[in-house]
């Protein structure tokens, strides 16, 4: 199995079937994206979205989002999903890794991400990356 990894730049039919198979696996009340959606969103400036493919279909993605703040150039990881039929099998961690790549590339000093605690697997796969608990507080207003 050999897992691509490219940022997408373009909408397109296989994209959007991607999200509507992906998005309920990472989340529950996430809103269907259609073409329109999608479009916004890599066409946003600092964002990256990642596509992971094996055997040329989608079976991962994740966003890359940077943007300046006066203490240097910022990088986060969002919204990572890898469809259940792929789980297991490298592609979290290849995504992530290119994630790192070209946020280093960029020119951040860091990459930060969050994770819920009950999701074990994916924290062992931060963890094993490189990636270090912080001792923070992450906080949510909501209106």
């Amino acid at each position: 199995m050999s897992v691509k990894v490219e940022v997408a730049t373009t909408v397109n039919a296989e994209l959007v079937e991607a999200f509507d198979r992906l998005l309920p696996q990472l989340s529950r009340n996430a809103a269907p994206l259609d073409a329109d959606a999608l479009t916004r969103l890599v066409e946003w400036p600092g964002n990256q979205l990642l596509v992971a493919r094996v055997d040329d279909r989608i079976l991962g993605v994740l966003t890359l989002v940077m943007f300046p703040i006066p203490t240097g150039l910022r990088a986060w990881i969002e919204d990572v999903v890898v469809d259940e039929a792929g789980r297991g099998q490298g592609i979290g961690a290849d995504l992530t890794t290119e994630a790192i790549r070209l946020a280093h590339l960029a020119g951040a000093r860091t990459v930060d991400l969050t994770s819920r605690p009950s999701r074990q697997s994916a924290n062992r796969l931060y963890e094993r990356l490189g990636f270090q608990l912080r001792d923070s507080q992450v906080y949510r207003h909501v209106p």
